[in-house]
């Protein structure tokens, strides 16, 4: 007959996972509110930098629609304590700027700010400098604040085959024209240089004063456009004709994400 173990020996065993299962149950439960921890201050600190970038459009005598702003990384508490953050989104849209007198839109600005050093006394006091030490910005000019610009009825812009298209109405030699024709876009001074060197018309007549006018056309709405002023000291590196409108990239270096003093 098969010895029977007293139940008191089992007691111990079902303590001791008992106790082992609470402890767990408690570091979960201590994790969880660390992690919500973070993402309070995480959303405080977000709304905290869209005020300021909201302000910073203001001063620049334009509008946007309220700026979205992302802090990556984790933990954040962490990059609070280090006073190094590794990289702030910022997204405006519906910016509404204006260059000399006219309206310029630009949907969507994207700007991705990297390495971001704001000292802990800065944060409590709220003195001093928040500095990234690299600002990246990707935005959008709408073709058609951008034929505006040009001041031509019916001109109308796009991309085609990767570079900025023109079409438009003309009446040359009492002829009635569709002009169509490509432009070189590049950047210079901080100014989008539009060179339209390549226009044509269907019915032209082959009169030298004919083709005159039409070279004298294209002349006309070659410019500089200066755009209106970027948040973040962002200086315009690129321009590319894309379907949406001419993207512009631009970046800084050591940029003052605020300067609170």
């Amino acid at each position: 007959m098969a010895e029977a173990y007293p139940a008191y020996e089992e007691r111990p065993r079902r303590r001791g996972r008992k106790l082992l299962i609470g402890f767990v149950v408690l570091l979960l439960v201590l994790a969880g509110l660390l992690v919500v921890a973070d993402r309070v201050a995480v959303g405080v600190a977000e709304r905290a930098i869209a005020d300021q970038v909201k302000q910073q459009v203001a001063k620049q005598d334009a509008q946007s629609a309220p700026p979205k702003v992302e802090v990556g990384g984790f933990p954040f508490l962490t990059q609070v304590l280090a006073g190094k953050y590794q990289h702030i989104s910022i997204v405006l849209t519906d910016v509404q700027g204006k260059v000399q007198g006219d309206a310029v839109s630009v949907p969507r600005l994207d700007v991705d700010a990297r390495d971001v050093k704001a000292s802990l006394d800065t944060l409590r006091s709220g003195r001093g400098d928040v500095v990234a030490e690299r600002v990246d910005g990707r935005g959008t000019v709408t073709y058609d604040s951008l034929a505006k610009l040009l001041d031509r009825p019916g001109l109308k812009l796009a991309e085609q085959n990767g570079k900025l298209a023109v079409t438009a109405p003309a009446d040359i030699l009492g002829v009635k024209l569709t002009i169509n024709g490509t432009a070189d876009v590049t950047v210079a001074n901080g100014k989008v240089a539009l060179r339209f060197n390549d226009l044509s018309a269907e019915g032209l007549p082959n009169l030298p004063l004919a083709k005159t006018m039409l070279a004298n056309y294209a002349k006309g709405i070659s410019i500089d456009v200066p755009l209106p002023a970027l948040p973040f000291q962002l200086n315009v590196r690129k321009v590319e004709p894309k379907p949406e409108g001419l993207v512009v990239t631009a970046d800084a270096k050591n940029v003052p994400i605020n300067s609170v003093r």
